[in-house]
Formats: C-alpha cells, sequence, structure tokens
C-alpha cells in the first residue's frame, strides 16, 4: 500500500521569516503526534535586473537590483485528522507563500 503524506513547500522573499514559519509547522505537526520529514532547503531562485540610471546623459551609468526567492520543502508522514486540523489553524507571518499537496 502507498504511504500518505503531505508535502509543504514554502516560499518567500526573507529566510528568517521563512524558517520560523517551518519552525511553527514542525512543531505543531510533531505535537500532533506525526512524524515530519525536514525541512530540506530548495535552490534560491535568484532574479536580477540591470537598469540605466539616467535615460539623458548618463546611458552607460547602470544600476543593479536583485530578488531572492528562498524555498523549503517539509514531507509529513502518515497524517491524521489531528495533524489536518493543527495545520489549517495555524497562523504563519505574512510574506510566507504557502503550496500544500495530499
Amino acid at each position: 500500500m502507498a504511504q500518505k503524506r503531505i508535502r509543504i513547500k514554502l516560499k518567500s522573499y526573507d529566510h528568517k521569516i521563512l524558517d520560523q514559519a517551518v519552525r511553527q509547522i514542525v512543531e505543531t505537526t510533531e505535537q500532533a503526534g506525526t512524524q515530519v520529514v525536514g525541512p530540506v532547503p530548495l535552490p534560491t531562485r535568484i532574479q536580477k535586473f540591470c537598469v540605466i540610471r539616467s535615460p539623458f546623459i548618463h546611458k552607460d551609468s547602470r544600476e543593479q537590483f536583485e530578488i531572492r526567492t528562498h524555498k523549503r520543502l517539509l514531507s509529513i508522514l502518515e497524517p491524521n485528522t489531528k495533524t489536518i486540523e493543527a495545520l489549517t489553524r495555524l497562523n504563519l507571518p505574512s510574506g510566507v507563500d504557502i503550496e500544500m499537496k495530499l
């Protein structure tokens, strides 16, 4: 028989807030009595942008910006109803994107 699991993928621009959210999820699932695998750090997506500082005279002068998206992956093995209820009632910090797959 296939093993039931919940996959949780978290994304955030700030790694400190992301680690705090992961810690909250791990604590609540362990209190519910289930086993957690992870957090597994996934590769950070880096978007780089190059912008001209002055469009009229100084066209060679440029400024660079980047956006880093940090990601983590959690797996909850053999979830029960108590675990699912605890995860739905969980208040996570703003700025964290959550994607859950059953």
